[in-house]
C-alpha cells in the first residue's frame, strides 16, 4: 500500500459528525467531500438485514427512517472508555465487538482518504475531547488507546491526537490578522470542550505552541444530552414516564432513560431488555400508555424517536418558533411540541454546566472575561440559541464568533501537525 509522506490527515470523528481535512506538504489545509458535496458526515452506521450491506452516514439514517429492516447504529464514541465497548453484538449473521464497529466506520473514512489521496496519508491526526470520561484518568486513557487501536485496525498508521478545541482555536488562527486572547467553544454531540489560547499571525510558524495554551477544560455534555434531556421532557411522559401506577408508584423509569439516550437504544431490542419492559404492565393503570412502549419497542422506533426530537430541537432553535413534533407513526393523532421557551428552560441544567465548565476554563488561565477578544464558536450544538443567550449573560462584553460548525476541528487537526 502506497503511503504519502508528505500528507497529514486530521480526522474529527465525532458522536454526531464526523469530518476530515488533508495538508500536502506546505498547501493550506483542505476539507475532504465524504458524502456526495458533504464534507461531513453522521457518524452512524445502518446494517442492512435484507441485503447484508453496511451503509454509512445519511445513508444509514435514511434507509432505517425509511422502514428498511435492519439495525441503526449512532453516538459509538460516546462507548469510548465504557465497559460495553468490547460486548459483542449480532451483525450480519456474525458477532462483533463494539470497538470492531467504530473500526469499521474508521476504514470507510480510510477507504474515502486513499480514494481522494491516490495513497494513504503518511500522518493522522485525531481529534479528542478534553476528557472521553469526566474524573478518571485511567478511563480516559484507555478510551485514547481504543480509538487509536481502531484507527490502526482501519488502515492509519503514525497516528497521533490532539484536544478538540486546541485544534480549533489553530484553524481559527489562520483568519485572524492580530493577536489575540480567544476562549474557545467546542461543543459537539458528546462534549463540551474549552481552551484560552494566544492567537496570532506571528505565532502560526512556531513549532512548540504550548505556552500559547493559558487553560482547556470540558465535560461530558454536548448535544445527545440536550436531545435526552427534551425527550425525557417531552416524549417519554407519553409512553409512561411520570406515570403513577395502581400502587400509588412511578413507572420504573430506567427503560425511559434508555430509549432517549442514543447509544443505548439498541440494547432496548434484545429479547431480554422486551421481556422487562413487558413485565411492566401492572405498573401502568392506563395500559395504553404501556401499549405505546412495547410498539416503540416491537417496532424499533427508537432511533426515529431520537431523530425527531434532534430536528425539532434544531428548528426550534434556529426558527425561534415553536417546532411541532408528528408521532402519529406510533399512534394516529400523536404529537408533541418543542417551543422555544420550553427549549431554554428543558435545557438550563446542562447548559448552566456547559458555561459553568467555560468559566472555569478562563479561571484556571487567571484570565477575566475582559481579558478576551473572541469566544469561537465550533461544533453543531453551538449553534443552538440557548447557548449562545447563556454565553452571553456570562461574557456580556465579549464577542462571539462563529468558525466551522461541523468542519473547523479536522482543519484545525491538518494544520497543527508539524
Amino acid at each position: 500500500m502506497a503511503f504519502l509522506t508528505d500528507t497529514t490527515l486530521g480526522i474529527d470523528f465525532g458522536t454526531s459528525n464526523s469530518a476530515m481535512a488533508v495538508r500536502q506538504g506546505d498547501s493550506p489545509a483542505r476539507m475532504l467531500r465524504l458524502e456526495g458535496e458533504n464534507n461531513t458526515l453522521p457518524t452512524a452506521l445502518f446494517f442492512n438485514a435484507e441485503d447484508h450491506r453496511t451503509h454509512y452516514g445519511r445513508d444509514a439514517v435514511e434507509q432505517y427512517l425509511a422502514g428498511t429492516e435492519g439495525r441503526l447504529m449512532r453516538s459509538l464514541k460516546s462507548l469510548l472508555g465504557s465497559s460495553l465497548l468490547q460486548d459483542k453484538t449480532a451483525v450480519h449473521n456474525a458477532l462483533v465487538s463494539y470497538q470492531d464497529i467504530i473500526s469499521l466506520f474508521l476504514r470507510m473514512l480510510a477507504h474515502q482518504a486513499r480514494e481522494t489521496l491516490g495513497g494513504m496519508p503518511g500522518r493522522v491526526l485525531l481529534g479528542r475531547p478534553v476528557h472521553f470520561v469526566d474524573g478518571d484518568a485511567a478511563r480516559d486513557q484507555q478510551a485514547e488507546d481504543a480509538l487509536r487501536q481502531a484507527a490502526q485496525d482501519a488502515g492509519f498508521v503514525n497516528i497521533s491526537f490532539q484536544l478538540e478545541p486546541i485544534a480549533a482555536a489553530l484553524d481559527y488562527e489562520q483568519r485572524i490578522e492580530r493577536e489575540s486572547l480567544v476562549l474557545v467553544v467546542d461543543i459537539g454531540g458528546g462534549t463540551s470542550d474549552f481552551t484560552v489560547v494566544r492567537l496570532g499571525p506571528d505565532r502560526r510558524a512556531r513549532p512548540d505552541r504550548a505556552s500559547d495554551i493559558l487553560a482547556t477544560t470540558g465535560v461530558h455534555v454536548g448535544g445527545t444530552d440536550f436531545d435526552r434531556r427534551l425527550s425525557l421532557a417531552l416524549l417519554m411522559p407519553l409512553l409512561g414516564l411520570g406515570h403513577t401506577g395502581p400502587s400509588g408508584r412511578e413507572v420504573p423509569s430506567r427503560v425511559f432513560f434508555d430509549l432517549a439516550t442514543w447509544h443505548l437504544i439498541q440494547w432496548l431490542y434484545a429479547p431480554r431488555a422486551l421481556r422487562d419492559a413487558q413485565a411492566l404492565r401492572p405498573d401502568y393503570a392506563q395500559p395504553a400508555l404501556h401499549d405505546r412502549l412495547m410498539a416503540v419497542l416491537h417496532r424499533r422506533l427508537g432511533h426515529r424517536l431520537a431523530n425527531t426530537v434532534e430536528q425539532a430541537k434544531i428548528a426550534a432553535s434556529v426558527g425561534a418558533a415553536d417546532a411541532p413534533m408528528a408521532l402519529d407513526w406510533i399512534e394516529p393523532g400523536m404529537g408533541a411540541l418543542v417551543t422555544s421557551e420550553g427549549l431554554a428552560r428543558h435545557l438550563a441544567g446542562p447548559l448552566h454546566q456547559v458555561v459553568a465548565c467555560a468559566s472555569e476554563c478562563l479561571q484556571q488561565a487567571g484570565l477575566a472575561p475582559l481579558d478576551l477578544q473572541a469566544i469561537y464558536l465550533t461544533g453543531g450544538s453551538s449553534a443552538l440559541r440557548p447557548l449562545r443567550q447563556a454565553l452571553r449573560a456570562a461574557f456580556p462584553d465579549t464577542p462571539q464568533v462563529e468558525g466551522d460548525l461541523f468542519g473547523g476541528v479536522a482543519a484545525g487537526l491538518a494544520v497543527a501537525a508539524p
